[in-house]
């Protein structure tokens, strides 16, 4: 008899030290997930990461998260380059000019931003072809300038038959346009829905052409030491994108415009696309833009779709 109550006492001390194990690996897995930095710029592609923030599903996930603002793509891209950032909402152009100069990102999913061409209020532009010759603002070699670039190609024209006026800073731009200083200019969203409220002209944009050069990337330092906090973010992302579908366009916009960095006026303005689930890019889509980059002589190498994109996502 003392032997059977020996055993079955030791076997439930097993499952205790078992449960106990179980109860504190599952806990220690989030706790130990490292913090992550993310850049975002003033565009849509941000909004799900500021929902994601605000609504505590990076909390959820056991993750800390810190979203840091930038307003320019070379600013952002330094910050990455110098290691204050894992990862950033980017495109496939800033991808391949880091793994160019040596420094190793991965494209992680693409994103849900929008690209638009928009006219001066009194530019009297009412097409594509009537850019010809006109100051049309851009970021160089950027996301930006290789949509207008594509819009151009569209209705058969170059880059060269437009004057690119070069300003990096988004805000700035958006400003010159709405003072009549420049015939038009490339904008994401939502600083093209802001011009085209106060009086500009919507010409066309990257939705219509069906190109999403679009996409957020981390590091291969990030995704190889910080792969479950990047797949947690995911899970956060996930969570936020479901959230923006189905809400109210009340019960977020405040939130966004103040946290995204957005002037007053985008309240009335903006215009949110339907966010998808994180999802890797089409191969299209990466390889269009790696032409571009090689006919403008901007990148030698020949990049194929797995140099750039990992699959993370585990779909």
């Amino acid at each position: 008899m003392k032997k059977i109550v020996a055993i079955v006492l030791a076997v439930l001390s097993m499952a205790v030290v078992a449960g106990c194990g179980i109860s504190k690996e599952a806990g220690s897995n989030k706790q130990n997930l490292q913090p992550i930095t993310i850049g975002l710029m003033p565009d849509t592609d941000s909004v799900p990461f500021i929902i994601a923030q605000e609504k505590g599903y990076f909390k959820e996930e056991g993750l800390e998260v810190n979203l840091q603002q930038y307003k320019s793509a070379m600013d952002r891209d330094s910050a990455l380059q110098s290691g204050n950032l894992d990862g950033a909402v980017s495109d496939i152009l800033a991808v391949a000019f880091a793994k160019s100069g040596g420094f190793d990102v991965k494209v992680t999913s693409f994103t849900d931003g929008s690209y638009k061409l928009i006219a001066s209020k009194d530019s009297g532009i009412q097409d594509v072809k009537g850019l010809a010759g006109k100051d049309v603002s851009v970021s160089r070699n950027t996301i930006i300038e290789y949509v207008t670039d594509q819009i151009l190609a569209k209705e058969n024209m170059d880059g060269d038959s437009i004057n690119k006026v070069i300003i990096p800073q988004i805000p700035t731009r958006l400003e010159m346009l709405q003072n009549g200083k420049l015939a038009a200019a490339t904008l994401p969203e939502p600083m093209a829905s802001i011009a085209v409220h106060n009086g500009c002209k919507y010409v066309t944009g990257a939705d219509e052409l069906g190109i999403n050069p679009g996409v957020i990337m981390f590091t291969a330092k990030a995704t190889d030491s910080k792969k479950a906090e990047i797949q947690a973010m995911y899970r956060a992302y996930n969570k936020a994108v479901a959230y923006l579908n189905q809400a109210d366009r009340s019960e977020y916009i405040d939130l966004v415009i103040e946290k995204g960095g957005f002037p007053p006026t985008a309240k009335d303005a903006l215009k949110l696309p339907k966010y998808h689930e994180a999802a890797l890019p089409k191969e299209g889509d990466v390889m269009d833009c790696l032409s571009w980059l090689k006919s403008k002589n901007l990148i030698s190498e020949s990049y194929s779709y797995k140099d750039l994109v990992l699959d993370l996502l585990g779909k």
